[in-house]
């Protein structure tokens, strides 16, 4: 069986309930649909009801009755919603009367559902842009407890059976922080280890790259990467974690023994942090492009709670199997 079935059934097995904010969007609708009928998650979809049936029925769709389908502007929670948002934003200025406004705000609505319990993750950004999708959830879930960055990793699926997991690897950040600092990459660090063991369920390994191994070059880039190393295993005592290393001495068995003697993970590495989001991003293009893998994400972690950016761009598809990660993620973070 596949990673991605193993997530499927994984999430088929311990049921979440997924909020999806773009409820009358024509791919979600069809995602949805699929969802439902294979039993992969329990759904939320925000939206005027009477779009929602009417596209439903002009689409052909059998199962999105069986959805949760919530009118952003007219509900029974719209008040305790809205009195929620008060009081998390008061302190920034907002009133009362701003909050009931705010609230039917799809985003913001599911951002809240979250908060308050009634969803366990939240899938947005096939017709909103990221900054769109982070802004409430940031403002309402927050970040996990000893995190204060988000970041976006990509799991990959090459053809080199020999490196990672069976050819498994975890890449980040590749989508959100263009120049961490030490501590943020640090965190960076302990979030792909969470998400690796959400979503591929291995030990994770991580190993944290430059352009130098074990001081094998001086510069102020080699010395984030050590001091991220080095706060890394101090907030996470557990993890398997090490650097810096070049990319070669991280994955290739030889080269690790050679250049790193005696490291847990040189040689033997399943998840790679990049320095920057420069490295990452050009990184898990050219894996993706010259090596044929496929990249799946970005999947959004660092948050308290699971929310997925999808690419407008995205595919029926890609909506599925990120409705599957973001309830693995959810049953990730409730067992942890």
């Amino acid at each position: 069986m596949n990673l991605i079935k193993q997530i499927i059934e994984r999430a088929k097995a311990d049921k979440q309930r997924i909020v999806l904010p773009e409820g009358s969007e024509k791919r979600i609708l069809q995602a949805a649909d699929k969802v439902i009928e294979d039993g992969v998650a329990e759904l939320i979809l925000i939206g005027d009801p009477k779009v929602i049936e009417s596209s439903a029925k002009e689409l052909n769709l059998q199962n999105i009755s069986k959805a949760t389908i919530v009118d952003p502007t007219n509900h029974p929670k719209k008040g305790e919603y809205a009195n929620l948002l008060f009081e998390l934003r008061k302190n920034k200025g907002m009133t009362e009367e701003q909050s009931l406004k705010i609230v039917e705000n799809p985003l913001y609505l599911a951002s809240l559902m979250i908060k308050n319990g009634d969803a366990d993750g939240e899938i947005a950004g096939a017709e909103y842009t990221t900054g769109d999708v982070l802004r409430p959830a940031l403002q309402i879930i927050k970040t996990a407890p000893g995190i204060s960055v988000v970041s976006g990793a990509f799991v990959m699926f090459t053809e080199t059976k020999q490196y990672g997991e069976d050819g498994i690897l975890v890449f980040a950040d590749c989508a959100v922080m263009p120049n961490p600092n030490a501590e943020e990459l640090a965190q960076i660090a302990i979030a792909s280890a969470q998400t690796t063991k959400s979503l591929v369920g291995v030990e994770p390994k991580v190993a944290m790259l430059s352009f130098s191994t074990k001081g094998s070059a001086k510069h102020e880039m080699v010395d984030k990467v050590a001091e991220a190393t080095r706060i890394a295993k101090e907030l996470a005592p557990t993890l398997l974690i090490d650097g810096e290393l070049q990319a070669d001495s991280a994955l290739v068995p030889s080269v690790g023994e050679s250049k790193a003697p005696g490291s847990e993970i040189a040689g033997k590495a399943n998840v790679l942090v990049f320095p920057t989001l420069e490295a990452g991003n050009i990184g898990y293009k050219l894996v993706q492009r010259l090596g044929n893998a496929e990249a799946v994400g970005p999947v959004l972690q660092g948050m308290a709670a699971p929310v997925n950016d999808l690419s407008r761009g995205c595919s029926v598809d890609d909506i599925y199997k990120m409705v599957a990660i973001t309830a693995n993620q959810a049953i990730g973070l409730k067992s942890k």
